[in-house]
């Protein structure tokens, strides 16, 4: 009997004695030595609420609303950042970012990148006997085509095949693709149908007989873009004026295209890359794989609004869902974020958890998952969340966020309902009850001062454990 089948007979059965949390996880941890098939979706800016399965009333994302539908959505899952290179440290590593010396966006040249001291996911997946690749955004360097800092090849991926910071000019015909350390030149296509051409066909000529981490990073709905007529046409009621794209990547901003034209063009690049993870999930299906195959889909960060801070973020507008901040910021907006997990046989499908979950603890939990071995030498912040996708509880913890950002608060701690942010100087700011206050507009530090006094000793500890991490850069 499966893991799922055993969790629906322990929900529908009455009046008998409940299978214990042990067993279950004895369960699965059996399924797990089955080593499945791990596909790891990371898209880029998508907000808390971009998704129609996150309540969006216009976007339509049919095809990862049905992988919720399929699996377990979760209400309460928080990104390792609210920038894209700490993020996708964390993600790979299951460790803080400023553990890993990425405390922000790395910039093109600045020989910023992830140390080959760091045992990322993938390493750890290869090692036990997995097929892995990376296909989409890396930048967790400098330099994809540098010999001096590590590349995704180097760092636990036998193949690559994608960009690094942003796409240039646009998502269209982008002209920084690189293939394991070789620059392309321009590519014909959008980074959406390019990554899921690139996915299909890696997964139908690996060796059938290894299992396959994935690591699926979209380019979308980070600016700059466009969009297939098509899917603009969509949304035109929603634009205004005729479509002009934005192209990045020049030594100057094109200051007559900066235009508002609305939030069509963002619905529609949504909307397109949705259509292409459908293809990638529909091959998976088509090969007979599906029910062998974790699904793991996340946000790098919170979403670009229409609260522009940059020239080259002119007509996102994306939906934090009504919370506080956006990208850039540890507000919840900034951090909060859609996530789904399928797991055939193991989470219930169409089924919901409110339970606290990082982006570290993806790390861990899929080491588990892969029947890998958690590292012992360095910290490690992720916890498995195995129990939550059965419906248990996870336990009780104190979580942080740090960001060198372009607000003055830097820090973040949270325990149940508490936040805590914290300015560059580690001087408490800003205590906010989240059951009560989600949006973040109550301001309680001075009336709660043995709270504020229990989040900012856990931070102090956390800021002398990152000082003092043996792998500290």
């Amino acid at each position: 009997m499966r893991v799922g089948d055993v969790l629906q007979q322990r929900k529908g059965e009455q009046g008998m004695t409940k299978i214990g949390l042990g067993l279950l996880l004895m369960l699965l941890s059996v399924a797990h030595a089955a080593q499945p098939n791990i596909l790891l979706i990371y898209v880029d800016d998508l907000g808390y609420g971009d998704l129609g399965s996150y309540g969006h009333p216009v976007l339509e994302t049919p095809n990862i609303d049905a992988l919720a539908n399929d699996g377990l959505r979760l209400t309460n899952y928080y990104a390792p950042s609210a920038l894209c290179s700490p993020s996708r440290a964390g993600l790979l590593t299951g460790r803080y970012p400023y553990r890993t010396g990425i405390k922000s966006w790395i910039p093109e040249g600045s020989d910023i990148y992830l140390h080959t001291e760091e045992i990322t996911l993938a390493e750890i997946l290869k090692s036990g006997g997995y097929a892995t690749a990376h296909i989409g955004k890396w930048h967790l360097n400098s330099d994809l085509g540098s010999d001096a800092e590590p590349q995704p090849t180097e760092q636990g991926f036998d193949y690559f095949y994608g960009h690094n910071a942003f796409q240039i000019p646009t998502n269209h015909n982008p002209t920084n693709v690189f293939r394991n350390g070789v620059s392309l030149g321009m590519q014909s296509g959008y980074t959406a149908d390019l990554y899921a051409d690139e996915s299909i066909g890696w997964i139908k000529q690996r060796d059938q007989d290894q299992p396959f981490f994935l690591y699926l990073s979209m380019a979308e709905p980070h600016t700059t873009f466009e969009n297939p007529p098509e899917y603009n046409q969509m949304y035109a009621d929603y634009t205004q004026g005729p479509i002009i794209p934005i192209e990045s990547g020049s030594t100057k901003p094109p200051k007559g295209k900066l235009v508002p034209r609305g939030p069509g063009e963002y619905y529609a690049n949504i909307t397109y890359m949705d259509a292409q993870l459908g293809r990638v999930l529909q091959a998976l299906a088509d090969m007979g794989i599906e029910e062998e195959t974790v699904v793991v889909f996340a946000s790098d960060n919170g979403p670009v609004t229409s609260a522009w801070l940059q020239w080259y973020e002119t007509n996102a507008y994306g939906s934090t869902g009504g919370l506080r901040g956006r990208k850039h910021f540890l507000y919840e907006g900034g951090i909060k974020v859609p996530a789904i997990i399928r797991y055939p046989g193991v989470t219930q499908p169409g089924s919901t958890s409110d339970e606290l979950a990082l982006g570290t603890d993806i790390f861990t939990t899929l080491v588990k998952i892969g029947g890998g071995e958690i590292p012992n030498d360095r910290p490690i912040d992720g916890i498995d969340i195995g129990p939550m996708l059965v419906g248990e509880s996870l336990p009780d913890r104190a979580v942080f966020w740090s960001l060198s950002s372009h607000g003055e608060l830097e820090f973040a701690v949270r325990r149940g309902a508490w936040k805590l942010l914290l300015d560059r100087d580690h001087e408490p700011r800003e205590l906010y009850n989240l059951a009560e206050d989600p949006l973040e507009f109550f301001n309680l530090l001075d009336d709660n001062e043995q709270i504020a006094k229990q989040l900012s000793n856990f931070f102090t500890k956390m800021i002398a454990s990152i000082e003092n991490d043996p792998l500290r850069p």
